[in-house]
């Protein structure tokens, strides 16, 4: 017996529709909500609507879909206003979906008090996408997470499993400023 296949453009709406619903919205969090709340907390609140979730993923046609202990998965569908002037999806689109999942893997490590920026960001896109692929997911794991530095290797494919693209990160991980 086969497993009953998902719907993944049907989950990002689920997904988006969920967060909104429990008063999500685009926008910035402000530092006395994040206070006191681990790295997963933060993308958890964000994925129920507790927290505003970045602007950029409405520009981008993404959603953070799933989050575990060194583990985030970030899906997308590329729209023509992603296109490159050749009539295929951008690599900064790529690079955007890949470095979101990473750097959410890394996120969901840290103690309240701690955060990441992208230090180091290096995609392999292997095959062009267009609107037609449908959606694209990104699944990043982390390699290491060390007291200043993180490492995370993420995947992009489509719903048959065809790789899209991969890439690694190097984070670096610092104490949140208080002032």
């Amino acid at each position: 017996m086969s497993e009953p296949t998902i719907d993944w453009a049907a989950q990002q709406q689920a997904s988006l529709q969920r967060s909104i619903a429990g008063g999500g919205k685009p926008g910035l969090a402000r530092m006395e909500q994040l206070a006191g709340k681990s790295g997963r907390e933060i993308l958890e609140a964000m994925m129920s609507g507790e927290l505003p979730y970045p602007p950029m993923n409405e520009t981008m046609n993404m959603t953070l879909l799933e989050v575990d202990n060194g583990r985030a998965v970030f899906q997308g569908i590329p729209l023509p206003q992603h296109y490159n002037p050749l009539g295929t999806v951008h690599g900064g689109w790529f690079s955007t979906l890949l470095d979101s999942a990473l750097g959410c893997a890394v996120q969901t490590t840290l103690p309240a008090g701690r955060s990441y920026t992208t230090a180091e960001l290096s995609i392999n896109i292997v095959r062009p996408a267009s609107h037609k692929t449908g959606p694209l997911r990104a699944v990043a794991t982390l390699i290491h997470g060390g007291r200043q530095i993180a490492t995370a290797e993420a995947r992009i494919e489509d719903e048959a499993g065809k790789l899209y693209a991969h890439a690694t990160t190097t984070c670096f991980v610092f104490k949140v400023p208080t002032t």
